[in-house]
C-alpha cells in the first residue's frame, strides 16, 4: 500500500534562501532534492512517499542544525501559536534597537558628552567604551544576532558563506577592534532588515491565506420537514442539500436546487458585479449570497472546492521559480564568496605591501563585508514574485508558478480555442427570419410549442429565447419526434413541424429562395431550425454559439500589448470558424482540428515564435495547452483537466484579464529589474566609498537596510494592482 506524504512546519522558512539551505542539508538524506516539496506561503515542507522511511528525529535534528526549527505539520485550522512564536523576532529587534539607544546615552553620559564618546574624528575610530555602556551594547548585539548566529554557524561549518555569515564576521570584527557602538548598530539594523523581510513576505502570504477565512465554519444541512442541522463542512457528503440565507457566505461548491439570488463571486472569479443565480447554476465556496435564500446541492467535498484548489495552487506556485529568481540565486552563490575574498585582500594587501596601518584597513574590510551583504538583492525578486502571485489571485487570475509571472510579457503568439473560450459555449437564437406573411412572434410560438418536451440543446435555446420574448404558450396535440430530423404536432387543429434542412428536403417544401437562404446562414456559421406547416414554410430560426461580449476588445488589447499573432484553433467547420474569427477580429485561424492536430499546430508556432500561449477550456484543449509555452484555462467553465494542465487559470470567463495579465507581468518584471539595479547600485557606490575611506559600518548597514526597505515597498505595490 502506498504511503502518504509527510509534512513539516518550518519556523523561519520565509524565502528562497532557506529553501536552498534545507535542500542542501537534507536532500541527500531523503534520496534527493526531488523528494522535497516546499510551500513558502505557509512555511511547509513535504516529503514525498518515497522519502518516508527517513527517521523523523533525524530530520528534525538536521533542520535544527540550519538554525531553523521544524515540527510535524498539523492540518487543524487556526493552529495556536504561543505569543513568543508570533512576536519573538519583532520583540528581539525592538529590544536591540532600544539597547543601542540606551547604550549611546549611557556612553555619552559617562564620558561627558557625545563628542567625547565618539570623538571629533567621527564614528569608526576606536575609543574607550565604559563597562556599563559596553554591557548594554552587548545586550543589543545578542538580541540582534539571535536569529542570525545559528545560520551563520551552519554556513561556516559547511564552508558555504552567506549573508548571515558576512554580518556575523562584521559584528565580531567590530567587537575585536573595540567598536562596540558599530557592532551593536550593525546587529540591530540587520535584524531590522530581516524582520522587515519576514513581515513583507508575511503580508503577501496573508493576502492569500485570507482566502481561508472566506469559508464559513458550519453548513446548514436541509433535513426532512423543513428542519435544519448545522455541521462542519468537512462532514458534508456530495449530493447533500444545504441552505444559504441572504447575506451569508456559501460554504461549499454546489448547484442551486431552488431559489433566486445574486451572488458576489469576486473572491473566486474577480468579477466586480454580482452574478444572478437560479436553479441548476453553479455556486462556489467562499462567495457571498445576495438578497435571496438559496437551496444548494453539494457537488464537491470541502477539501476539493474551487477555493481549496486556489489556496493550494497559489501555495505551491512559488516552488516554480521565476528566471529572475534563479539568476539572483546563481549570482549570489558567486558574489558572496567573492566578497569574502575581496575583504581579505582589502585587509592584507595595503598593510603588507603598501605599509598602511592595519587598524584602518581592518575597519574598511569590515565595512566592505557589511555593504556587500546581498540581503536586499536576495529578497528583491522573491518578494516581488510572491506579491505578484497574490495580487493576481485576488483579481481572479491563478498563476501557478514564478516563471509564469514573467512569461506573459514575452508572448509572441497566442492561440484561442473557439467553443467556450471565444464563445460562450452554448447555442442561442441569433435571428428569426419570417418567410411570406408570417410574423416573428408566430414562428417563435410554434417552434417553442413543438420543442417544449425535448431536452436537445437546440430545443433548450429556442425555449430560452421564447421565455425572453414572452411568447404565448400554445397547446399541442399528437406530438411526434422524428429521430434526427425534427418534430411534428397539431396546434389548433392544424399540423406543424420544426426540423433540419434534410427534413425540409424530405417534405419536398424547399424552394430555390429558401435553399439559398439556408446556404447563406450556413456560411455565417449558423445552425438553422426550420418552422413550417403542411402547406408552407413559415420561417426559420438561426442559432449560434454567441461570441463573448468582450472578446473583440480583448483581442485588440492583446495586440496593443505586443502579442503579434492572435490565432484561433477549433474542431468546428471552416464556415463557423470564419464567422467567429470575423466577429472577434482574428485574421489567422485553423478549423476542423482534432486534439492531436492542435498539438502539432502549437508546435509549429513554437518553432516560428518561441514563446506561444494557448487558451482553452475543455479536455480536448489540455494536450495543446500542455505543449504551449504558457497554457491558460478558462477557470469558471473549464474542465478540471484543462485547469490542472494549465499554467494560468482565469477564474471567470472575462477575456479582458488576458491583456491585464500581460500588463501585470510587465509591471512585475519592471519592479524586479528596478529592485536588482537599486540593490547593486547602492553597493557599488559604498564599495568605492569604503576603498576611499569615506564609509562607516553603521552607514553601510543603514544604506543596505534602506535599499532593502525600498525593494520591499516597491514590490508590495503589486498587491494593489486591480483588473479593469
Amino acid at each position: 500500500m502506498k504511503q502518504p506524504s509527510v509534512s513539516f512546519r518550518i519556523h523561519g522558512l520565509d524565502c528562497a534562501e532557506e529553501v536552498t539551505i534545507l535542500k542542501r542539508e537534507i536532500g541527500s538524506l531523503v534520496g534527493g532534492e526531488d523528494n522535497l516539496v516546499f510551500d513558502i506561503m505557509s512555511g511547509k515542507m513535504t516529503l514525498t512517499a518515497a522519502a518516508n522511511n527517513v527517521p523523523v528525529h533525524e530530520l528534525l535534528s538536521r533542520i535544527g542544525a540550519t538554525g531553523m526549527r521544524a515540527e510535524i505539520w498539523r492540518e487543524e485550522a487556526g493552529r495556536a501559536e504561543s505569543w513568543w512564536e508570533r512576536h519573538s523576532r519583532a520583540t528581539l529587534t525592538i529590544s536591540s534597537g532600544l539597547s543601542v539607544a540606551a547604550g549611546v546615552i549611557v556612553h555619552a553620559v559617562l564620558v561627558g558628552g557625545f563628542t567625547r564618546a565618539f570623538g571629533s574624528e567621527g564614528v569608526g575610530i576606536h575609543h574607550e567604551v565604559p563597562l556599563a555602556a559596553r554591557t548594554i551594547y552587548v545586550l543589543a548585539i545578542l538580541c540582534g544576532v539571535r536569529f542570525v548566529l545559528p545560520k551563520a554557524w551552519f554556513a561556516l561549518r559547511r564552508l558555504r558563506p552567506d549573508m548571515n555569515l558576512l554580518m556575523t564576521v562584521a559584528v565580531v570584527g567590530a567587537v575585536l577592534i573595540g567598536e562596540w557602538f558599530e557592532a551593536a548598530t550593525v546587529s540591530f539594523l540587520f535584524a531590522l532588515s530581516l524582520t522587515l523581510e519576514s513581515w513583507s513576505v508575511g503580508r503577501a502570504r496573508k493576502a492569500v491565506e485570507s482566502l481561508l477565512s472566506l469559508t464559513p465554519p458550519t453548513v446548514r444541512l436541509v433535513e426532512a420537514a423543513a428542519q435544519f442541522r448545522e455541521v462542519a463542512p468537512e462532514t458534508v457528503a456530495i449530493g447533500a442539500r444545504f441552505l444559504v440565507k441572504p447575506g451569508e457566505r456559501i460554504p461549499l461548491d454546489g448547484e442551486v436546487v431552488s431559489g433566486n439570488s445574486q451572488v458576489n463571486q469576486a473572491p473566486i472569479t474577480g468579477e466586480s458585479i454580482p452574478v444572478e443565480k437560479t436553479a441548476s447554476d453553479p455556486v462556489y465556496a467562499g462567495t457571498v449570497n445576495g438578497s435571496g435564500a438559496l437551496e444548494v446541492r453539494s457537488t464537491k467535498p470541502a477539501g476539493d472546492t474551487t477555493l481549496a484548489h486556489i489556496i493550494r495552487m497559489v501555495g505551491e506556485a512559488h516552488q516554480r521559480r521565476a528566471p529572475s529568481e534563479r539568476w539572483v540565486d546563481r549570482f549570489a552563490r558567486i558574489y558572496t564568496p567573492s566578497v569574502m575574498v575581496l575583504a581579505i585582500c582589502v585587509l592584507l594587501v595595503p598593510p603588507m605591501f603598501l605599509q598602511q596601518p592595519f587598524s584602518d584597513w581592518i575597519y574598511r574590510s569590515l565595512v566592505l563585508l557589511v555593504i556587500a551583504c546581498p540581503c536586499a538583492l536576495v529578497i528583491s525578486t522573491p518578494v516581488s514574485v510572491v506579491a505578484a502571485l497574490a495580487a493576481a489571485a485576488k483579481n481572479g487570475v491563478l498563476i501557478k508558478g514564478g516563471q509564469f509571472v514573467e512569461a506573459p510579457v514575452r508572448l509572441k503568439a497566442l492561440a484561442f480555442d473557439k467553443t467556450g473560450t471565444l464563445t460562450e459555449g452554448r447555442l442561442s437564437v441569433a435571428e428569426v427570419v419570417p418567410i411570406g406573411e408570417h410574423s416573428e412572434a408566430r414562428i417563435v410560438e410554434v417552434a417553442a410549442a413543438l420543442e417544449s418536451q425535448s431536452d436537445h440543446p437546440l430545443a433548450a435555446a429556442i425555449l430560452e429565447y421564447a421565455r425572453k420574448e414572452d411568447a404565448k404558450r400554445l397547446e399541442v396535440k399528437n406530438l411526434q419526434n422524428i429521430a434526427g430530423k425534427g418534430v411534428t404536432a397539431e396546434i389548433g387543429g392544424a399540423s406543424y413541424w420544426v426540423g433540419s434542412h434534410r427534413y425540409l428536403e424530405e417534405r419536398a417544401q424547399e424552394t430555390e429562395e429558401i435553399h439559398n437562404l439556408l446556404v447563406n446562414k450556413a456560411h455565417e456559421g449558423r445552425t438553422v431550425v426550420i418552422v413550417g406547416s403542411d402547406h408552407q414554410v413559415m420561417g426559420l430560426l438561426a442559432l449560434a454559439d454567441r461570441v463573448r461580449p468582450n472578446a473583440a476588445r480583448a483581442i485588440a488589447d492583446l495586440r496593443a500589448c505586443g502579442v503579434e499573432h492572435v490565432l484561433m484553433v477549433t474542431g468546428d467547420n471552416r464556415a463557423t470558424a470564419e464567422a467567429i474569427a470575423r466577429a472577434t477580429g482574428i485574421t489567422e485561424f485553423q478549423a476542423e482540428l482534432l486534439p492531436s492536430d492542435k498539438v502539432l499546430f502549437i508546435e509549429s508556432l513554437i518553432e516560428r515564435y518561441e514563446t506561444v500561449g494557448m487558451v482553452g477550456d475543455g479536455i480536448n484543449d489540455a494536450p495543446a495547452m500542455g505543449r504551449a509555452s504558457i497554457g491558460i484555462a478558462m477557470g469558471a467553465i473549464g474542465s478540471d483537466t484543462a485547469i490542472e494542465t494549465a499554467d494560468i487559470a482565469l477564474m471567470s470567463d472575462d477575456l479582458s484579464k488576458l491583456p491585464w495579465l500581460i500588463r501585470h507581468s510587465r509591471r512585475t518584471l519592471a519592479i524586479i529589474r528596478q529592485n536588482i539595479v537599486a540593490s547593486l547600485a547602492v553597493k557599488a557606490v559604498f564599495v568605492i566609498l569604503t576603498l576611499l575611506g569615506h564609509a562607516s559600518l553603521w552607514a553601510a548597514i543603514a544604506a543596505d537596510m534602506g535599499v532593502s526597505l525600498l525593494v520591499i515597498f516597491n514590490a508590495l505595490r503589486l498587491l494593489h494592482q486591480q483588473t479593469p
